[in-house]
């Protein structure tokens, strides 16, 4: 049994704020910003929350593949900027979405959240546990950085994306296969000031910026060659590419070192910012048909955790 991507579909806050919108006194700029991290622009939730951008996600992705509501037994949220502490933000989807059956739940895994919950979904499916399972990665990260920080504040964006999987048998289509790893050792480098049992609040977002980058372009490199040998493939069998959207920096960092054709790796970040869990299904958006087009299409992943995982999807 195969989980065979059939549909996606995004939400975005309605405010778009570009790098010239910013506070003054934030002591920065467009060119100062887009130099360090290719971003130019970012959508920040203003009435929207996590769980509705993520229902509108959902929404989108189910007209998508064109099935019924009532075919979904299995919902699974990327998200770490949950509505509420409980219940999770995929509980309140499958409200939203008029869904009783099943089971919904979030996984916590920072940026690397979409293809955390990528995996579960596909565990699910294989062991026929789900049928039709959606997958989102979510997230507000304008309510949990310090606008006062220019080194942090800048990086981040608000914004949901969601794929629908669905069971098939007799097919080499779908989910080839799905890697996912952590390191608590490294808990310290990415992190928030706050939380439930600690300061009774969500915090502020810190991080070590050197050591976030470097890791990051270290794993995606490792992550690349460790799926191309077990699937005994070359970065010339790759016809998509889709990194988290951390920073351009690490990207093309990461395209020197694993010799990919440019042209090959999908590169968004000006025009979302980090969107954490959301940021591979919004880049996947942004591909369109293309994504279904056919070929090998590769997701890699890094987040707070230290977390980070892999998929290689045939279609």
């Amino acid at each position: 049994m195969n989980a065979v991507p059939i549909g996606f579909g995004v939400a975005l806050p309605k405010k778009c704020v570009k790098n010239s919108d910013l506070p003054k006194d934030l002591e920065t700029s467009d060119e100062w910003i887009i130099s360090r991290t290719g971003i130019c622009q970012r959508y920040i939730a203003e009435n929207e929350t996590t769980a509705s951008l993520a229902s509108e996600a959902a929404h989108n992705a189910l007209k998508y593949a064109n099935i019924s509501k009532d075919e979904v037994d299995l919902i699974v949220v990327g998200t770490v900027t949950g509505d509420y502490t409980f219940p999770s933000s995929a509980a309140v989807v499958q409200k939203n979405l008029g869904i009783s059956r099943g089971v919904a739940f979030d996984v916590n895994a920072a940026c690397s959240g979409f293809i955390f919950a990528l995996d579960v979904a596909n565990s699910y499916i294989k062991l026929g546990k789900a049928k039709c399972a959606i997958v989102i990665g979510a997230e507000t990260f304008s309510r949990i950085v310090d606008w006062s920080d220019r080194s942090s504040c800048v990086l981040f964006g608000d914004g949901a994306g969601a794929m629908v999987l669905q069971a098939q048998e007799d097919t080499d289509r779908g989910i080839k296969s799905c890697k996912i790893y952590s390191d608590g050792n490294y808990a310290d480098c990415l992190f928030t000031s706050g939380g439930v049992s600690t300061t009774q609040n969500a915090g502020f977002v810190k991080m070590r910026g050197r050591e976030v980058f470097k890791f990051a372009v270290e794993k995606f490199h490792e992550l690349l060659n460790d799926l191309l040998h077990e699937n005994h493939m070359n970065v010339n069998d790759i016809d998509l590419l889709v990194p988290h959207q951390a920073n351009s920096r690490i990207i093309q960092k990461f395209i020197e070192l694993s010799g990919i054709e440019e042209k090959k790796v999908l590169i968004n970040i000006d025009k979302y910012a980090n969107t954490s869990a959301a940021s591979i299904p919004l880049a996947i958006n942004d591909v369109g048909a293309r994504f279904f087009s056919g070929g090998n299409v590769v997701l890699l992943s890094m987040g707070a955790g230290f977390t980070w995982g892999s998929a290689l999807i045939k279609l």
